[in-house]
């Protein structure tokens, strides 16, 4: 992991623990009043994509670096109900204080890595890429983005310092498509990608007249897709989007775009069921 996405990470996980644990955790303090050590088993309870390992593991290092791992899986691999992820070792308090936030962290990720595996399986069109959004829970972009290429998917921009993506309010202050996307060559770097939604066959033939890399047809029905793919005949990419999820991907499958973006892998993603189950005190 990068420097900055471990910085990141930390971040983030120590903030979910500042919010679970003000000053203690009463309920682990007067249940066990001598800090022992114990293990404990990470057990699905439902199926579907692993995602997370590592976030789940760093939780509980924050606490304590001397806690141990034993995990029989890794991120991407398909689990089924009721088998025995891995076991977790060290100090009772630790175990306990961060076990909903490591679980939280990985059944949200699992979640996504999830859906993305069930959009890309479903689609089944290997010249086209399923993408994330900018629709992920605040704070929790890093994780998400990073289940969601564990699913299968891929992702779109991170934030809005990444790419161009002009949209009907961008376009609607440039006044039109064309000076909209002149605007963006004009001020962004060589190498940043210009993007432009549209919604109509009329403005998908003025963005790639005016130079777009990408364009992207917005709630377009196939019909009008398969004429917008062929009037832009290769000279920029083509990306879908607009309420396109798991009951409806399938529909778009060999119509010739690039990519499909769809904020339902990380808005819609329902969490996958995992438990920390059978501690045990270790005896010294």
């Amino acid at each position: 992991m990068k420097g900055i996405e471990k910085f990141l990470m930390d971040e983030a996980l120590l903030r979910a623990l500042k919010e679970d644990v003000t000053y203690e955790d009463v309920t682990t303090a007067s249940v066990f009043k001598e800090n022992a050590r114990a293990t404990v088993e990470l057990i699905s309870k439902d199926e579907g994509i692993l995602a997370g390992l590592e976030v789940f593991r760093r939780t509980f290092l924050l606490l304590d670096p001397q806690t141990s791992f034993d995990l029989q899986k890794s991120d991407g691999d398909a689990i089924t109900k009721q088998e025995l992820l891995g076991t977790v070792t060290g100090s009772v308090h630790v175990l306990l204080t961060a076990e909903r936030v490591a679980l939280n962290m990985l059944q949200r990720m699992s979640g996504v890595a999830t859906y993305a595996h069930k959009m890309v399986t479903t689609l089944d069109d290997p010249h086209t890429k399923i993408v994330d959004t900018r629709k992920t829970t605040p704070g929790l972009r890093i994780f998400e983005k990073y289940a969601v290429t564990v699913g299968g998917a891929s992702n779109h921009r991170y934030n809005l310092s990444d790419a161009i993506l002009l949209k009907d309010n961008h376009i609607g202050a440039a006044g039109s498509v064309a000076k909209a996307i002149a605007m963006a060559r004009d001020y962004a770097s060589i190498t940043t990608p210009v993007e432009i939604e549209v919604e109509s066959l009329e403005l998908a033939e003025e963005a790639v007249n005016a130079g777009a890399d990408i364009i992207m047809l917005d709630n377009m029905d196939v019909a009008s897709i398969k004429e917008a793919v062929a009037l832009i005949g290769g000279r920029s990419k083509v990306e879908l989007s607009g309420n396109i999820n798991l009951d409806n991907v399938a529909n778009y499958r060999g119509l010739g775009a690039d990519f499909i973006s769809s904020g339902a892998i990380t808005h819609s993603a329902k969490i996958l069921d995992l438990s920390m189950k059978h501690l045990k005190v270790i005896e010294l």
